[in-house]
Parts: C-alpha cells; sequence; structure tokens
C-alpha cells in the first residue's frame, strides 16, 4: 500500500481484528453489489471507504424522485440519470484506488452468471424476491459467499450465504414470480434503509477479513419500529432444488 493508502485506512489497520493484513485482502477483494437503490445507497459507501480493490456496480434503474427520500447517492438534479454510473462516479471521488464497474442492466437468468463470475463476494440489496433468488442462485453455482439484504416498512433482514443453506431455503419456491410486492407498494422507512444497508457493509467487510465468528447461515433482523435486533439460525432445507444436492 502507498502512504496515502496507509493513511487513509489508518483507523482499520490499528484495529486487531483487521491490522495490515486484513486492509491487504480488502485491497484484494472483488466485491459485487446488485442494486444501487436504498440498501446500496448506504452500503457502497461503507465498502469503498474501507478499501476494496475492485467494485462491480449492478444496476439498470434510473433515479426517480421517489428514491431520493431513502437513496442519499443521488440529487435532485439527476433525476432520470442512471444509477449505476452516478454510484460509480460517487465511487471514484470517494476513493480513487478502487477500480469501479458501473454495468447498468438488470440481472436476470439469462446474464448473471456472467455478471458475477470472478467475484470474491456478492452483495445484493435489490428490492423484490424474483431478483433475489436469481441472485443466490447464482451465487450457490459459481460458489461465491452472498450477503442478502431486504427492507421493507419497519422491517429489515441481512444474512450472509455460503452455498448451504442459500437463500432458497429460507423463502422457499413461492417468489420467483416478478410480481411480488416492493417497498414501493408497502412504503419503507428511509433512515431503517440506511441502517440495513451500512449493517450488510458490515457482514461483508467481516466475511473478506476474516473476523470470527463467522456469521454465515445466521439471519440478522432488525425491527425499526421497536428498535429491536434479534437473530436466528437458518437451517438448511434438505429438499432446496439449488444448494441439497
Amino acid at each position: 500500500m502507498t502512504d496515502e493508502e496507509l493513511d487513509r485506512y489508518a483507523r482499520h489497520i490499528v484495529l486487531p481484528q483487521v491490522g495490515g493484513a486484513g486492509q491487504q485482502r480488502l485491497k484484494a477483494a472483488r466485491v459485487a453489489v446488485v442494486g444501487a437503490g436504498g440498501i446500496g445507497s448506504a452500503a457502497i459507501p461503507a465498502l469503498v471507504g474501507a478499501g476494496l480493490g475492485k467494485l462491480t456496480i449492478i444496476d439498470g434503474d434510473t433515479v426517480d424522485l421517489s428514491n431520493l427520500q431513502r437513496q442519499p447517492l443521488y440529487r435532485s438534479d439527476q433525476i432520470g440519470e442512471g444509477k449505476a454510473v452516478l454510484a460509480a462516479h460517487f465511487v471514484n471521488a470517494l476513493n480513487p484506488f478502487i477500480e469501479v464497474v458501473p454495468i447498468a442492466c438488470r440481472i436476470d437468468p439469462a446474464n448473471a452468471a456472467e455478471l458475477l463470475a470472478s467475484h470474491d463476494l456478492i452483495l445484493d440489496g435489490t428490492d423484490n424476491f424474483a431478483t433475489r433468488l436469481i441472485v443466490s442462485d447464482t451465487a450457490v453455482a459459481l460458489g461465491i459467499p452472498l450477503v442478502s439484504a431486504a427492507a421493507a416498512q419497519f422491517q429489515g433482514q441481512i444474512g450472509l450465504f455460503r452455498g448451504k443453506p442459500c437463500y432458497r431455503c429460507f423463502v422457499g419456491d413461492a417468489f420467483d414470480a416478478d410480481d411480488c410486492d416492493t417497498c414501493a407498494d408497502q412504503g419503507v422507512m428511509g433512515a431503517m434503509v440506511g441502517t440495513v444497508g451500512q449493517f450488510a457493509a458490515l457482514v461483508a467487510i467481516r466475511a473478506i477479513v476474516g473476523i470470527e465468528p463467522d456469521a454465515a447461515g445466521k439471519l440478522y433482523l432488525f425491527d425499526g419500529a421497536g428498535l429491536e435486533w434479534r437473530t436466528m439460525r437458518l437451517p438448511p432445507d434438505p429438499d432446496c432444488r439449488i444448494c441439497s444436492g
């Protein structure tokens, strides 16, 4: 690392759980963030500040006025512009040491493997079950750890999945359709989405650095109305058609 990088990451390096070796792992890491919306708007700055080597941002959406309540990566004068490219501009301005690749398309079964291959970790912050299941199934097939984060109304959930159990073990097969409710239908508290996104970034950073205990196989649930966290362990589904083979 350069002297500037050592200064930039000094508060990390002095942590005994991170140190120089952990910071080097972050510098070498290749992370894909799927979704640059509310969760991505909180997770991306945290990951970029932490000093990843390469960040791929996948999002085919454009900025809408209703996004600004919970997506602080964007401004009022950027309405109508593509989120992936705008998020990449933010990354370049915040940390010039990171290689950022914006991909302005929606992930689907036809392109998921190509877009997600060659990454060390995937962070999914999309807002519908169908896309999250596509990302999870692809992560299992590629053998890539997945941090899956979701938020709606006052509820948030974050999990780290390393193949088995997978996200499909948790939600089953009933949500593959693309017509499930999103936060646009249900509403969502903006500050709570930021909390979930930051927590997802923390889970991802811990996984990359190798901080114990390993969070894989646990689901972290946040009740924003009651201001309570709880943790549950996810058992693998023996009948899961993705990870049980």
